[in-house]
C-alpha cells in the first residue's frame, strides 16, 4: 500500500515504466494477466511504496476509453470484486451474512464504475440479488459467459 509517495513526480510515467519493466505494453495487458487480482494487489505489484490502486484504475479506464472497451473493463472489475469478497463463488444461500458479502462486492464494483456504465451496473446488481447465479459461480475473467450475458460488449 502506498505511503503517500504515489502522488509525487510523474505518476503516469512511473506507472507505465513499471508495466513495461514487467514485459507488458499496456496497463490493460498487465491487469488482464491477473484477472482476479484486486486493484490494490495490482498497485502493490507495480510499486508498493509509490503506486496507488486508484492510479491503476484511472489508467485502466483511460486505456479502455481509448480502445472502446469500457464494458469489458467493467466486467473485469466485477470479477476482481467477486474474487475478493466471494472467493468460494456465489453463495448457495443468501442468508444475512452472505447477502452482506454480496452487497459489499456489488457496492465496491459500483464504486469502480465509470459514469457511462453506472446505471447498467446498478440494474445488474439488483438483478443478481433477485435472480442469483448458480451456487459456486465464480467468474475468472471478463469473458465469463454469464457476465457477457449480463453486460454485453455494446458500448454506451
Amino acid at each position: 500500500m502506498s505511503d503517500g509517495r504515489a502522488w509525487e513526480g510523474n505518476v503516469k510515467a512511473r506507472l507505465y515504466e513499471r508495466v513495461r519493466e514487467r514485459g507488458y505494453d499496456s496497463l490493460t495487458a498487465f491487469a488482464e494477466a491477473r484477472p482476479t487480482a484486486s486493484l490494490l494487489a495490482l498497485a502493490d505489484e507495480l510499486g508498493e511504496e509509490d503506486i496507488a490502486a486508484v492510479q491503476v484504475f484511472s489508467g485502466l479506464v483511460s486505456e479502455a476509453e481509448q480502445s472502446r472497451r469500457v464494458t469489458r473493463l467493467v466486467r473485469g472489475q466485477l470479477v476482481r470484486e467477486l474474487s475478493q469478497r466471494l472467493p468460494n463463488g456465489w453463495p448457495a444461500v443468501l442468508d444475512d451474512a452472505n447477502r452482506l458479502k454480496v452487497a459489499v462486492a456489488l457496492a465496491r464494483w459500483s464504486t469502480y464504475t465509470p459514469e457511462t456504465h453506472e446505471e447498467r451496473v446498478k440494474k445488474i446488481g439488483d438483478a443478481l440479488l433477485v435472480t442469483p447465479p448458480p451456487p459456486g459461480w465464480r467468474p475468472l475473467g471478463p469473458d465469463d459467459e454469464l457476465l457477457r450475458t449480463l453486460l454485453s460488449d455494446e458500448e454506451v
